[in-house]
């Protein structure tokens, strides 16, 4: 059977809810996306994890400094080491990409950084991409990064936007591997709200920058 169209599913929102363990959504993801076929819609997963830090297929230990009591986990996405923790919003993607004219990987990448740009542009804040260091900045800080898997053209996991919380662990790396790099979050640029009342404006955003014509938001995950 050949690829159907992307316009025939909806984007199929999950909220996992907070304090979740990371390397359980890890494989819940990895399973999603080897038991999906060309007939399951996209989703994207919300969720809140626990302390952790995660460490890219080309990653590099150099890049963790001090890691303490926080987990190291290597994982299969690209990019180096960030942070997940409390009060950060993680947005995973579980697309099939060959649905949408075999989108490629750059513009996908960056259609993601330009809907978090939209989200901040309506509370005022000006933010922008990074074609050398994927991720969204506000004046040079990194406010959201960014780390995709994709296999036989589907992706997954994603994105992670900082909102409200405790920025002292990426003191304890490089983030995504460059030394001294400064982060942000959304309550030091005054938008006063916490990561899953956020949620919903943002999945709006990807999915007009990605073109799903439809939400669904599915029940009993709020």
């Amino acid at each position: 059977m050949g690829v159907v169209e992307n316009t025939l599913f909806p984007l199929r929102i999950k909220v996992l809810g907070e304090n979740a363990e990371y390397q359980v959504v890890w494989r819940q993801m990895q399973a999603f996306t080897q038991q999906r076929d060309e007939n399951t819609p996209d989703e994207i997963w919300l969720v809140q994890h626990s302390p952790v830090f995660t460490l890219g297929r080309n990653g590099k230990m150099e890049h963790v400094l001090a890691p303490g009591d926080i987990p190291v986990i290597p994982i299969d996405r690209g990019g180096q080491v960030t942070y997940h923790g409390p009060g950060q919003l993680v947005v995973y993607l579980l697309l099939d990409i060959r649905r949408k004219n075999n989108l490629g990987v750059r513009d996908l990448v960056m259609r993601i950084e330009q809907a978090v740009v939209d989200l901040l542009a309506h509370y005022g804040v000006v933010a922008e991409g990074d074609r050398d260091a994927p991720g969204v900045y506000v004046q040079g800080s990194k406010i959201a990064a960014l780390g995709l898997r994709v296999t036989k053209g589907r992706t997954y996991h994603g994105l992670s936007l900082n909102v409200d919380m405790d920025l002292e662990p990426f003191q304890r790396i490089n983030p995504c591997g460059y030394a001294g790099l400064q982060v942000t979050q959304c309550k030091d640029l005054g938008i006063m709200l916490q990561p899953f009342e956020l949620a919903g404006e943002l999945c709006e955003c990807l999915a007009t920058r990605l073109e799903y014509p439809l939400i669904e938001w599915l029940q009993g995950q709020m």
